[in-house]
């Protein structure tokens, strides 16, 4: 087989680059727009300059392949990710599937997003309302206007724009009294700012700040949106939220007041991920 996955391998390598058979194949996967099925099955390569350049790039910036590349992949799907947005992580897959499950018995679905970035969470919400025939609307709100043009342009890619409203809002600014919602998701910044030279180094050197700190030790927001939320939710509407890491017991307390039935759910490494609620 054409080697240059070795040759890819030893670029990143080379360059201290911790997981570099991964991001070896991301790198020719991606760039190729082959399988690895179809690579080895034609035993050639397409696109052979242009994987090594990106794969020399990475190594000599040290930058996050998402950037270089110009997107992420998220549930099979291709989103615009550049420096004004958090780089989609898995676990945020989870956010997304309790919030489809608090809301696909329902019809006529109104939800808010705080947040949006990228449009990762709107967007996955969407299409699995969407093909399941839901009659809904999402409202994805956020302060950062370039957040906002990339979570346009994805929502746009996904055909998914009759469906998913953006808005500049800061948390419920821009909300007008009369709009309600069956659900509020967010996963807002949520490390403190003490944490902050204890972070990856992509994760400190690409991600917006705006979108990774909170004040009063990680809470910050958790508490602005909980305080406001019963006003802007139908009668028994939820909230969905992704936490940080032990965050899980004090976003629970701050819940107590107007919400119940709080669910706590875990990811694969045992982190409580995310946390529901019914509004009482």
């Amino acid at each position: 087989m054409n080697n240059i996955f070795k040759k890819v391998e030893d670029i990143l390598s080379q360059a201290g680059i911790e997981e570099y058979k991964a991001e070896a194949k991301y790198i020719i996967l991606n760039a190729s727009n082959q399988t690895l099925e179809d690579i080895i099955l034609s035993n050639s390569i397409q696109n052979e300059e242009k994987i090594l350049k990106i794969a020399q790039k990475r190594a000599a910036t040290k930058a996050p392949i998402q950037h270089i590349l110009g997107y992420s992949i998220f549930m099979d799907d291709k989103y615009i990710t550049d420096k004004n947005v958090l780089i989609p992580r898995d676990e945020t897959q989870i956010l997304i599937e309790q919030s489809i499950g608090l809301i696909k018995e329902k019809d006529n679905i109104n939800i808010l997003e705080i947040g949006v970035g990228s449009a990762i969470i709107s967007t996955q919400i969407a299409k699995y309302l969407k093909n399941n025939n839901k009659t809904f609307e999402i409202l994805a709100v956020d302060i950062s206007l370039e957040a906002l043009k990339i979570a346009l342009q994805n929502i746009l890619n996904l055909d998914l724009e009759k469906k998913v409203l953006v808005r500049k809002s800061d948390i419920y600014s821009k909300i007008r009294p009369f709009e309600k919602f069956d659900l509020i998701v967010s996963n807002p910044p949520y490390i403190p700012y003490n944490e902050k030279n204890n972070l990856d180094d992509i994760v400190k050197n690409y991600d917006p700040e705006i979108a990774l700190f909170a004040a009063n030790n990680g809470l910050e927001f958790y508490e602005k949106i909980i305080s406001d939320a019963p006003k802007y939710l139908k009668k028994s509407g939820f909230i969905a939220f992704e936490l940080g890491i032990n965050q899980s017991k004090r976003v629970q307390k701050l819940l107590e007041k107007d919400f119940k039935d709080i669910k706590i759910t875990a990811d694969l490494a045992g982190i409580e991920r995310t946390i529901t609620a019914k509004l009482i």
